[in-house]
């Protein structure tokens, strides 16, 4: 899911109008490079069954294969745009996909888990310049006259292009291999490169703030520090001393984060925006919100292929009702707000998209598409396109304008870090969920305590969970069920804990004024 407020950071900054035919090329190469940071968040769900099978991964090591990747971007976004301000827009912008694809490259030949770890980790600090770089080259390259029609063709390519990704991805690793998700960046990478270079000017920030090199180091060690904890604490245990200091220095780091930003000259976060009792609100309900989105697109991949025996193209394609119900819907609902007022979409929406993730609690091992997961996709999807576009007008109408693209940027980098979170605390319960249940389904098949044992050690790999050698079918069939219901039984409960953010988040708007 793409955040909100991308379009806001557009629009929030002045710039002056490049000839037609340099603006052609200005948004072929920010097409392509804000593509690729979209395609790979979502193309990489889908490819996870896939690595962890090839490099004998459990769930914990596939859960820092996704935060590695959203830690540092949602930890340094805010950075990433304050370089382009200082430095030039074009150079970071080209930095940030040329160590995109380097490490894109590092995840396509790791190895071992590890090493794609550490590859999706760079990849993140990339997609931290990238990102905001497309953007703000965008808003310095149109004037106001211009500046629309420009958004409106950025936002309906990386639309379609995010919309085609899982499915590309998907085909890629059922016919060929997961490394390809990766490789497949490499010449994008370089188009754009030669096309940032010959075709798009470069710009600076007249009114360049100072990098806040503080609060970006506070705020990465905070974060990261809480999700290691809770990562770390599915394979090692709560008391384990370094996921116990892990969390507390997290702790630590998010107060820090607060203190530094309420005294440095140039805050990265301007807690000020925060006395905006509307701002803190969007803020709240995109935190919740976007958390439900990023445990459910970290799980639903699982459970399709896993479970339910989808193809990775299945899985690409089960997903894409929701993506264009959105870019189909965008426009409708962006003219909510002036019908009905910012409050009533932003607490209808989020209430259709908790009814969409409580549907998913129905499916259960070979259900119909068409009769279980498509009707739930729908709704969740006619949820977030009812909420999506009111919130970026709320955002952006909560502050003034010399402050619009803070309060954009910031927005955005909420959703990230929601994601982030989401994951690393509810693939705890999820893991905890899958352990209770098994053991009861395990408890009426009478197995030997050495099968057992070895069935319960490896817990963690969920759905993937590798069975003890020299079963019977008949015993192993019964085994593969117990463990498919299993994760049936945590997917159910992480999807009422998301309706239930998303309940949360309607109530929060609720008390906008």
């Amino acid at each position: 899911m793409k955040p909100p407020c991308d379009d806001a950071v557009i629009r929030s900054s002045t710039g002056i109008s490049c000839n037609a035919n340099a603006q052609r090329w200005i948004l072929a190469a920010t097409i392509l490079g804000s593509s690729m940071a979209f395609i790979d968040s979502t193309v990489v769900n889908v490819a996870l069954p896939a690595l962890q099978s090839s490099l004998h991964a459990n769930i914990v090591d596939v859960q820092w294969v996704v935060e590695a990747y959203g830690l540092f971007l949602g930890a340094l976004i805010l950075v990433g745009g304050s370089f382009g301000d200082v430095f030039g827009r074009r150079l970071m912008f080209v930095l940030g996909v040329s160590l995109f694809a380097i490490a894109s490259a590092g995840c396509g030949l790791a190895l071992t888990i590890d090493q794609l770890i550490i590859a999706r980790s760079v990849q993140g600090v990339g997609a931290a310049f990238l990102v905001p770089g497309s953007l703000a080259i965008i808003s310095a390259s149109f004037d106001e006259k211009t500046r629309g029609q420009a958004i409106g063709t950025w936002s309906g390519f990386t639309a379609i292009t995010t919309a085609i990704g899982p499915l590309l991805g998907g085909w890629l690793i059922q016919h060929a291999s997961w490394r390809w998700v990766f490789f497949i960046n490499l010449p994008f990478a370089a188009l754009v490169v030669v096309i940032s270079f010959w075709h798009i000017p470069e710009s600076r920030s007249a009114a360049a703030r100072r990098i806040d090199w503080l609060g970006a180091v506070v705020g990465t060690v905070g974060l990261g520090g809480l999700v290691f904890g809770f990562v770390e604490s599915t394979n090692l245990g709560w008391r384990n001393p370094l996921v116990f200091g892990s969390v507390v220095v997290g702790i630590a780091g998010v107060v820090g984060f607060v203190f530094v930003e309420s005294k440095v000259n140039s805050p990265m976060v301007p807690l000020a925006l925060f006395r905006s009792r509307t701002f803190s609100g969007a803020n709240l309900l995109t935190l919740f919100l976007y958390a439900a989105l990023g445990i459910f697109f970290f799980l639903f991949p699982l459970d399709l292929i896993q479970v339910q025996g989808y193809s990775a193209f299945a899985t690409g394609a089960a997903v894409l009702p929701l993506i264009l119900l959105m870019f189909a819907l965008s426009r409708w609902s962006g003219g909510l707000v002036a019908r009905y007022g910012r409050r009533t979409p932003l607490i209808i929406g989020p209430l259709i998209a908790a009814a969409g993730f409580a549907m998913f609690v129905m499916p259960s091992i070979g259900s119909n598409y068409w009769k279980t997961f498509f009707p739930a996709i729908v709704v969740l999807g006619f949820g977030m396109a009812v909420t999506v576009a009111p919130l970026t007008t709320v955002v952006m109408s909560s502050v003034d304008q010399d402050h619009a693209g803070s309060a954009s940027g910031i927005n955005n980098a909420v959703a990230r870090i929601a994601s982030v979170l989401a994951i690393a605390v509810f693939g705890v319960v999820m893991v905890k969920a899958f352990d209770v249940r098994l053991r009861h389904e395990l408890a009426h098949l009478r197995l030997p305590s050495d099968v057992l044992g070895e069935i319960h050690s490896r817990v963690t790999k969920l759905a993937g969970l590798e069975l003890p050698p020299n079963l019977d079918e008949r015993t192993a069939s019964a085994i593969r069920s117990a463990i498919h219901h299993a994760f049936v039984f945590g997917f159910r409960l992480i999807m009422l804990l998301c309706a239930g953010l998303a309940a949360v988040s309607s109530a929060v708007a609720w008390l906008l004024r």
